[in-house]
């Protein structure tokens, strides 16, 4: 019998890789992306002091009347609040964390709504 290893796991795997490299502070937090089966979520993250200073989904009023919440639309959608969220913070340079995705899809779509909005990454 084969011992698979789940998405998951793997996902895991490769997150801890990045995030020893990846580190969010003060000026440039970190801008994490999670998907789950039904909603997106961001996070806008500074590390040292492990504080999230912004926070945005498609669970969220506004966002939650679309028929999807895990869809290319709701991704564009979500990029553009976290990005006047965190403008509204005076965050303007993040570090953006794939969180072990590819960045293809929903991730990149975010990602490209943050940066078309005013973030830097």
């Amino acid at each position: 019998m084969l011992n698979k290893t789940s998405k998951k796991v793997v996902r895991q795997g490769k997150h801890k890789r990045v995030r020893k490299r990846i580190s969010g502070t003060r000026e440039i937090p970190r801008l994490c992306v999670y998907k789950s089966l039904y909603y997106l979520y961001t996070q806008v993250i500074d590390d040292d002091k492990g504080v999230t200073l912004v926070a945005a989904s498609t669970a969220e009023p506004g966002i939650k009347e679309l028929p999807s919440k895990a869809n290319m639309e709701a991704a564009k959608i979500l990029g553009k609040r976290i990005a006047e969220k965190a403008l509204e913070k005076n965050i303007t340079r993040v570090v953006f964390d794939r969180n072990g995705y590819k960045y293809h899809g929903l991730v990149a779509a975010i990602a490209e709504a943050a940066r078309e909005n005013g973030l830097q990454f």
